[in-house]
């Protein structure tokens, strides 16, 4: 049975991904304690004992007001920690798998982003990973790089959005959400699937992999409580100048999955379906 290396692996992302992937692979998913991306001796004598066929890279900072805060931590995680799995994943001869975010875009465009638009990162957290992209490209021939959007999932260790939304709403009669920012809200068990589904094709490159459509926050939290049917909480549109932060936001996050579309490929289902599985199946 061939072998997939996960960093990672105890996020968000890695919590849905693990469990697909052992359907077919023998699976090696570490964390923070068994494997350090920022050690580079570490990382090279991990990955090449294992000696995967692919290496899926989700370890990350991902606190973004946090890396704000800290360049050096944010560099040192998303972008060295990247270059030493890449590295490993050289020496080894392992397929790449690096996820980054939508905002890499500077979020001036009226319209989502397609995977042929340039990246220009406003925040730490966005160059750092940003950064970490390019360290792929630079050294490896065979490589995937899946762009994410505002994630969801996790159940019932869920400290995002959604359960902070829900949680918030069944306390209070009124809620000021933000309605000027807007992305594409990603199910982490439709975006491991996609990327399981995917990998074995030798397509090589650069994907956008979020699921379908664009939403602001308002209107994110709006279907929240409309699938939970939470009726007694009144939502506010807000602008985001009333929640100042470290780290700017670009306006526009929203990705549009071109790339697969190119491809006669529809990955992923409309972000409202995706929520609504989740909502009902996990938190309710």
């Amino acid at each position: 049975m061939e072998r997939v290396y996960v960093t990672g692996a105890k996020g968000m992302l890695g919590q849905a991904l693990v469990p697909i992937f052992r359907q077919r692979y023998e699976v090696f998913p570490t964390d923070l304690e068994e494997c350090d991306v920022r050690n580079k001796d570490l990382v090279m004598e991990e990955i090449c004992e294992c000696k995967p066929r692919f290496v899926l890279h989700l370890a990350a900072m991902t606190d973004v007001d946090g890396c704000e805060k800290d360049p050096d931590e944010s560099y040192r995680t998303n972008t060295i920690g990247t270059r030493n799995v890449a590295l490993a994943c050289q020496r080894c001869n392992a397929v790449m798998v690096y996820i980054n975010t939508g905002s890499v875009y500077n979020g001036t465009k009226p319209t989502p982003y397609i995977e042929f638009d340039i990246p220009d990162p406003l925040s730490i957290y966005a160059r750092s990973k940003y950064q970490g992209e390019l360290i792929v490209r630079d050294l490896l021939s065979e490589f995937y790089i899946f762009y994410a959007g505002w994630m969801f999932g996790g159940g019932s260790e869920d400290k995002k959005f959604v359960a902070k939304i829900m949680d918030l709403a069944r306390t209070r009669s009124e809620l000021g959400v933000v309605d000027d920012k807007f992305g594409s809200p990603t199910y982490t068990v439709d975006l491991s699937t996609a990327i399981f589904d995917f990998i074995e094709s030798g397509l090589y490159g650069k994907y956008h992999c979020v699921n379908v459509g664009c939403a602001s926050r308002f209107e994110v939290a709006e279907e929240i409580l409309r699938i939970s049917g939470i009726t007694d909480c009144r939502l506010t549109p807000v602008s985001s100048a009333e929640f100042p932060l470290p780290a700017p936001r670009p306006r526009m996050e929203a990705m549009r999955n071109y790339h697969f579309e190119l491809l006669g490929l529809n990955p992923t289902r409309p972000w409202q379906a995706a929520l609504e599985e989740y909502i009902i199946s996990t938190l309710l």
